[in-house]
């Protein structure tokens, strides 16, 4: 007779991780940190799992997901909205740490799931996938601008190259999205991201690589890191004007493009964008405060595992 699959359900918090093993008594906490990743490697070792299961819960789960991978663990980092419903149609209504633990390990075992990619080397391959797209982007530009003043006699290579280089863009595109589809944790958070009006697939999958810090800071401090917060220039009694300035460059320029795509199509940034030109800002003074508006979204979601709706309340 064969054994059961032995599955272990972790229950991600910043500071704790609550362990269960599915269809049994057994139940550990862990800290989350580096003593308690010791630990947690010598415990999930000893019980030797078919499948570790954990919640995408915005970064609090990379530090355990890496341990326990980079040890041949067999790891899958699921959609937490799965294992709500999961709960749900189980008529598991309760909620503990403990509990949550054991619903996780029961989901685990009940839904045949993908063991994710190392998140690293993950991380890595998507990373190098989007420099790779950019440089592309910077080669066409320079040779559609070559293109608008060359001569006849090398206007027809110009464009063989501009195709070429078109085409590796979108063989790029299908690249990044298999990529990002391929793991469970990845695509919950693109979905999540997309689900925002203005936040196109390249947007999605900058973030998802360039910022991985976003819903884990606060308002104040992820609009300073990308680099959309006014920083004042005051001297004496010389008021100066109100500049950006710094941060990720990358996501700056794509989230200029997709607030001024949101200026038009989100209902609750055209109005934010209208009111303030309204009040006499200029236009990029307006796209710049939308970017940051947009930006805090983003971050709460992210954050609160929150799509978006028009009644979003922004932490």
């Amino acid at each position: 007779m064969k054994e059961p699959r032995k599955v272990i359900g972790i229950d991600v918090s910043k500071s704790t991780l609550d362990c269960a093993l599915g269809n049994s008594k057994e139940r550990f906490h862990v800290n989350n940190d580096e003593a308690g990743m010791v630990t947690l490697l010598e415990r999930v070792r000893a019980l030797a799992p078919d499948l570790i299961v954990m919640e995408a819960t915005g970064g609090f789960e990379t530090a355990a997901a890496t341990a326990l991978l980079s040890a041949g663990l067999p790891v899958a980092v699921v959609n937490p909205r799965q294992v709500r419903d999961f709960a749900k149609a189980t008529g598991r209504l309760a909620k503990t740490d403990r509990i949550d633990a054991e619903i996780i390990a029961a989901f685990g075992l009940a839904v045949e799931i993908r063991v994710s990619p190392l998140p690293d080397a993950d991380s890595r391959a998507l990373a190098a996938l989007l420099t790779r797209r950019t440089q592309l982007i910077a080669m066409r530009t320079q040779e559609c601008n070559r293109l608008a003043l060359a001569p006849a006699t090398v206007r027809k290579p110009l464009k063989a190259h501009i195709a070429w280089l078109e085409a590796a863009i979108a063989a790029l595109d299908v690249d990044l999205t298999a990529k990002l589809r391929s793991a469970p944790a990845w695509k919950a958070k693109e979905d999540l991201l997309r689900s925002l009006t203005g936040i196109g697939p390249v947007n999605s999958r900058t973030m998802l690589v360039a910022l991985p810090e976003l819903g884990r800071l606060n308002r104040r401090q992820i609009a300073a890191l990308v680099g959309v917060a006014p920083f004042n220039r005051d001297s004496g009694t010389l008021k100066g004007r109100r500049t950006i300035w710094g941060g990720r460059a990358q996501v700056r320029k794509l989230l200029y493009m997709a607030a001024t795509s949101a200026s038009q199509h989100n209902p609750i940034i055209k109005a934010f964008y209208e009111q303030l030109t309204a009040r006499g800002k200029p236009h990029k003074v307006a796209i710049v405060a939308c970017m940051r508006k947009m930006l805090t979204i983003l971050n709460t979601m992210v954050k609160t595992n929150t799509h978006w709706n028009p009644n979003f309340k922004v932490a």
